[in-house]
């Protein structure tokens, strides 16, 4: 796992609508709503480091 020591907790929520958001704390990095298409992995990995680096 790649972010092992700098993550410490993990939480998902369900939803309704095809709404996938990903945020970091308190911060919105990424909206399917937004964009209109799912992120893939290399996407949620590089928008999650950038913030937690």
């Amino acid at each position: 796992m790649q972010f092992k020591q700098q993550v410490s907790s993990l939480e998902l929520q369900p939803d309704q609508g095809g709404c996938f958001e990903l945020t970091v704390g308190d911060e919105l990095i990424y909206s399917k709503l937004e964009t209109k298409e799912f992120p893939d992995e290399d996407q949620m990995i590089a928008a999650i480091a950038e913030r937690i680096s």
